[in-house]
């Protein structure tokens, strides 16, 4: 019966490499995922997100991001209520994805043993990690497991912090929570904490198109993630998402001022502005050029093919 067994593992991996089963998708596939995203790609395939975009994005409500996104059609890029380790801070990025099951053994064998005929070292729950950049955010589908759960301690902690300068987001559980908190800088949502060590689960893929809760995410995608929640972001439209938040932010404070002001009623604010507000609106921007995220050519081009 042993060597029975034995022998359907080995044809089983035969398959998967004759059939081309990888932990990771090739670049080819990966950019396949992303057809969309038309600018700079990581050697692995994903979009590679300007870094000045990702700083704005830190700037951008979750409301205003969720908004442009539902009116482009993308209604499920949202996930709310998460235990965030530091609430009062916020993370952007560009997505690492990992999807885990629970344990399946032969299926497990088969991805060990790629693993390994990929030169893959240690445990597979820190495989993901190995491929973390400098901007990346490692997030995880470990279908909400808390009790055994638990992907990360203090000491992947470092390493994920020590590779990518940010955090996490799993939808499961993380360990060491005092150790974890001691990693200044790294940041981690999840939907729990517990004390005990992962088991009976198994990774199945590594930048493959996951769900976290509500939310379908790809390789690259940007990501926001507030106290709020988290927002993920296709690649190609995370500039879109920016300076129409931006745009939304700076009407609104025009909006706010002008009627604490008691110029506008709020009627003639929350309807399609008049021509006289639209002068009056480029007026203060022209008065208060300090409160440009973006530059006045990228606004000017902005709202010349904006309807308001």
């Amino acid at each position: 019966m042993k060597k029975m067994t034995a022998f359907i593992l080995v044809l089983l991996f035969t398959m998967a490499l004759t059939y081309g089963q990888q932990v990771t998708p090739t670049p080819a596939q990966v950019k396949a995922y992303t057809p969309l995203w038309k600018g700079e790609r990581f050697p692995d395939g994903r979009p590679k997100v300007p870094d000045k975009l990702l700083e704005r994005l830190k700037n951008i409500r979750l409301e205003e991001a969720w908004g442009v996104l539902r009116n482009k059609g993308y209604q499920n890029q949202f996930e709310g209520n998460w235990m965030v380790m530091r609430e009062n801070e916020v993370m952007t990025g560009r997505v690492v994805t990992a999807q885990y099951m629970p344990m399946r053994p032969d299926y497990d064998s088969i991805i060990k043993s790629i693993g390994k005929s990929e030169k893959r070292i240690g445990s597979p729950n820190s495989w993901p990690i190995d491929v973390l950049k400098e901007g990346d955010v490692y997030v995880a589908d470990s279908y909400g497991k808390i009790v055994d759960g638990t992907l990360i301690g203090d000491n992947l902690g470092n390493s994920i912090y020590t590779k990518s300068k940010r955090g996490v987001i799993f939808y499961g559980s993380v360990r060491d929570i005092e150790g974890l908190e001691e990693i200044k800088g790294f940041n981690a949502w999840v939907k729990g904490y517990d004390p005990s060590f992962i088991q009976q689960m198994m990774l199945t893929g590594i930048n493959v198109p996951i769900r976290i809760g509500r939310a379908t995410v790809m390789p690259g995608d940007a990501v926001l993630a507030k106290k709020g929640g988290v927002v993920f972001i296709p690649a190609a439209l995370l500039d879109e998402v920016v300076i129409t938040s931006e745009f939304i932010a700076l009407r609104d404070a025009f909006g706010h001022q002008r009627l604490r002001e008691g110029k506008y009623t709020p009627g003639q604010i929350d309807m399609r502005w008049s021509d006289e507000i639209k002068k009056d609106f480029l007026r203060w921007l022209d008065e208060n050029p300090g409160k440009l995220p973006m530059t006045r050519q990228e606004l000017d081009q902005f709202m010349k093919d904006r309807t308001w």
